[in-house]
């Protein structure tokens, strides 16, 4: 005879369970909460600018103000080359898209420290965090983007210096590399840094520094054979470059180098992965 007071199975709308790998992203959960990443989205956008006396209008001085002072310092100063396109578009094309990949690199290597208070109160995927300043910052990009396009439009219409093509249909694939790359690296920093608060200090060091390692203020058809294949080690040349190609007419481009960078970029955001997910487990116990 069964028991009469046998307990019901309890019915429960979330179950945490530890990871059996580090390869383990759990992207169904991350589809589940992707209200919760809109909320961090939201709350970083308004975050930022809400007590501010010009709010959002910050989004287009700020590139104003570093194109103007690229122009005045690298272009009359030091008078670099522009490949004989206007120093306004030139810079500004530069300036747009890595401020995308500076800005989110550097948001998320602290993402372990700025949020370890609601990381140790409630559950929730921790890659939402670092995936909701992705999408804020390509929100930033937007705005920025379209003070390149209009200033790109005005220079297309009234000179004869600036001839796009059709790789501008590149741009969202860029953009991928650049918020995958960023993401990749902010995720190795955001683990470091649990443990050697100094890190984030001289990341920000260290992302000015790499700016000049990028062909942003400088065209890589200038520079001398040897230094060129330095620059383009780095991953983020070919794609600052098929930009500024893509939109100006000028500049260097190649599938190869864009695969290489596709590739650089693979491999950083996997272990990325793979250290993000070991130190999500215990980083409460160091922050």
């Amino acid at each position: 005879m069964p028991a009469e007071n046998s307990p019901q199975e309890e019915s429960w709308t979330e179950v945490i369970e530890p990871r059996t790998s580090l390869l383990d992203l759990r992207l169904g959960d991350v589809w589940r909460y992707r209200d919760l990443i809109m909320l961090f989205v939201r709350r970083d956008f308004i975050s930022t600018y809400k007590q501010t006396v010009l709010g959002p209008i910050w989004f287009f001085i700020q590139p104003i103000l570093t194109t103007i002072t690229y122009m005045v310092v690298f272009g009359k100063i030091a008078n670099l080359s522009t490949d004989g396109l206007p120093q306004l578009p030139f810079y500004l094309a530069g300036v747009t898209i890595w401020n995308y990949f500076a800005t989110t690199l550097t948001a998320t290597s602290t993402v372990f420290i700025s949020n370890a208070a609601i990381f140790g109160k409630v559950y929730f995927p921790r890659l939402t965090m670092p995936l909701s300043i992705v999408i804020s910052n390509l929100v930033r990009f937007g705005i920025q983007f379209g003070l390149f396009l209009g200033v790109w439009a005005y220079y297309l219409v009234t000179q004869n210096t600036l001839h796009p093509n059709i790789y501008m249909l590149l741009t969202p694939v860029l953009l991928v590399l650049m918020g995958l790359l960023s993401l990749g690296l902010g995720m190795i920093f955001s683990a470091l840094t649990t443990k050697y608060r100094d890190l984030a200090m001289l990341l920000a060091f260290g992302v000015q520094l790499l700016m000049y390692a990028t062909p942003v203020i400088y065209p890589l058809s200038r520079l001398p054979l040897k230094y060129k294949a330095i620059i383009l080690a780095n991953p983020l040349s070919s794609i600052v470059e098929t930009f500024r190609y893509a939109f100006l007419g000028t500049g260097t481009f190649s599938w190869l180098y864009l695969a290489y960078s596709a590739v650089v970029t693979a491999i950083i955001l996997f272990a990325g992965t793979v250290i993000f997910n070991r130190v999500e487990k215990s980083f409460t116990d160091t922050v």
